[in-house]
């Protein structure tokens, strides 16, 4: 996939931020925590095919554990291999951050990202019992893992 480009999410890119999480889930992050990711010196990134934004991640790294604390493309860009391409270019950067494993949460109703997750190398380690808001109620979180040790 040609015309990728990344780069650091900025205070002044929330707007943008919002729009696509808002746009992407149901549940979305506040303008809050991701003004604390960015503030804070997580690894906060957007991506950009050609010059449009198209998803963003932030990811968690201290001492020898990372922790991917959001992946989201924008739904008319799901499907075309830009979640892989920034799955692939978080994880480089955990690599980058000395971080040994990285860990994530997804809901379990999202089988798309689970496959993405676990065609990348991720293994399901855990549940975490009613851990995000849904609907109906609360929906259980798959716990996965990736070991960055070759």
């Amino acid at each position: 996939m040609t015309e990728l480009s990344y780069r650091p999410m900025l205070e002044s890119d929330l707007e943008q931020v919002l729009s696509i999480e808002c746009a992407a889930f149901s549940h979305p992050w506040t303008p809050g925590i991701f003004l604390d990711c960015v503030r804070s010196g997580y690894e906060c990134w957007l991506l950009f095919h050609g010059n449009q934004q198209v998803g963003h991640s932030v990811l968690s790294a201290a001492g020898d554990e990372s922790h991917l604390l959001n992946i989201t493309i924008k739904p008319e860009h799901q499907g075309f291999g830009f979640g892989a391409a920034l799955l692939a270019f978080i994880i480089e950067r955990a690599r980058q951050r000395k971080a040994e494993v990285t860990f994530l949460e997804v809901r379990a109703s999202n089988e798309a990202a689970a496959r993405l997750y676990e065609r990348f190398g991720f293994n399901e380690i855990g549940r975490r019992r009613n851990y995000y808001p849904a609907a109906g109620g609360r929906e259980d979180a798959l716990v996965m893992a990736y070991s960055l040790i070759d």
